[in-house]
This record gives structure tokens, sequence and C-alpha cells, in this order.
């Protein structure tokens, strides 16, 4: 789970190394129905994504434990929605270096109406429906609108609350206290706070369950990933538009 994580996978997320949440439930079940297969190894590096599609993602990962073990490895982020799949795996190990959190939603409503007036430019909209044109970005946001988006934000962060709390077998008052309520942590205090379960690597993790590690090869592959990632996070900034888990 690299990059970006969308629901679907399009031409931005192809281009920058991005995940598709709809794609990796394909594999997932794939993966579980696969009798080769004895054990799934989520692998992430990302800085989150968008709030569609996670939660249902999320839900696929938890109903699936039991079928076959499920391990996340933060190598080296699970940021925000990548942290609310992680938590649905059995166990949560993360990389000496790794970081993760985030646990919190934004959206963001850009007023550019100004810009617009030095430019000469007036706009005008005609519409139906009372809240159709509420959030445009010809003007700042009435109280009420801003009301609305915020219930939409904090039922997402409910969701988001939920999940992890549901995944990590501890009550949502204790994901409220003590998981950071946006804050990422790194390796040492993510395993104090009960955000993961141990510190380890990819290799030593696939080792673990019988995979077979060819050094060289992985590190050409991380290189790879990591330029991917770094792609993934100047895309992120693309799609700040939309409602982010992050």
């Amino acid at each position: 789970m690299f990059g970006v994580l969308a629901q679907r996978m399009n031409l931005m997320l192809d281009f920058s190394g991005g995940t598709s949440t709809e794609v990796l439930a394909s594999d997932l079940r794939e993966a579980l129905g696969d009798p080769t297969i004895k054990a799934i190894v989520l692998d992430f590096d990302s800085p989150g994504g968008t709030v569609a599609g996670t939660d249902e993602l999320a839900t696929e990962i938890y109903n699936s434990r039991g079928v076959k073990p499920i391990v996340a490895v933060v190598n080296s982020m699970a940021a925000s929605a990548a942290h609310w799949l992680a938590a649905q795996a059995d166990e949560i190990v993360v990389t000496p270096s790794g970081q993760a959190g985030s646990i919190g939603i934004y959206t963001v409503h850009e007023d550019i109406s100004k810009m617009l007036a030095d430019q000469g430019v007036n706009t005008t909209l005609i519409s139906a429906g009372k809240y159709k044109t509420e959030a445009n970005p010809y003007g700042p946001l009435s109280e009420e609108a801003q009301a609305a988006i915020q219930a939409r934000v904090d039922q997402s962060y409910t969701a988001f609350v939920t999940a992890v709390a549901r995944g990590r077998g501890v009550s949502r008052s204790t994901v409220h206290a003590n998981y950071g309520q946006g804050r990422m942590f790194g390796t040492q205090e993510l395993v104090q706070r009960g955000m993961a379960d141990r510190i380890g690597t990819l290799p030593q993790v696939l080792e673990r369950h019988g995979a077979s590690i060819h050094p060289a090869a992985s590190s050409a592959s991380a290189r790879r990933q990591m330029a991917e990632i770094r792609q993934g996070v100047d895309a992120l900034s693309e799609i700040t538009k939309s409602m982010k888990v992050r």
C-alpha cells in the first residue's frame, strides 16, 4: 500500500505510484482464496488518502481475520487512511525508522473571490436547490454551510475512530485519549501507546512466515518504492479539495 490511497485507480494515481483500495480489496480476496498462500503481509508506505473506499476496505480486512494471518508492516509510514487500514490486521509491525498515526479527518474550502476580483472577474452562480452552491469557492462559507461540512467531517472521524478501536481491540475513548487525535508518532511511542505491536522489518516478517528473501532485489524494489512515494506526496496536494482522512 504505497503512495496516496484512493478508491479507484486513475491516471494520477498510476503516475504517482498511489494505491486503489478497490484493487487492493480484489488482491486481498485472491490471496485469501489461494491455497498456496499461508499468510498475508500488508506493506505500508503511505501518507494517507481519501475517505471514500477506506472504511469498506478496512472492514474487509478485519472480516478476513481468522482465515489466514494478516500482518501490517509500517515500512516506513502508515498515516491517516493507511493507519485506518493497518489497524484492521491481526498484528502491526513497525520498522525501526517508521512512523504512523494521523488519526483525523480534514477537508478544504478555498475562497478565491479576492483573486478573481483582482483579475477583474465577476462570478454569478445560477442554481436550483437551496444548498446546491453553499460550498462554492467564489465566496466565504456561511456559518450554516460550515456547520454542515463540519458535521460530515465529524461523521467520518467517528467512523475512523470506531474502526481503529475495533481493529486494535480497545475502546473508542482509548483511541481518543491515547492515539494522538491527528498526531504522528515514531516507533517506540507507537508500541508504548498500543498503536503497534512490535518493532521489526519487512524481511523479518516475511521470514517469520516462511518466505525466502533476496536482499539485492529487495533493495532495488525499496528504492523504486521510495521514488513512487515522493511522487505520491506531491500528488496529494492535487486532490486536497476532496475530503481527506488526514
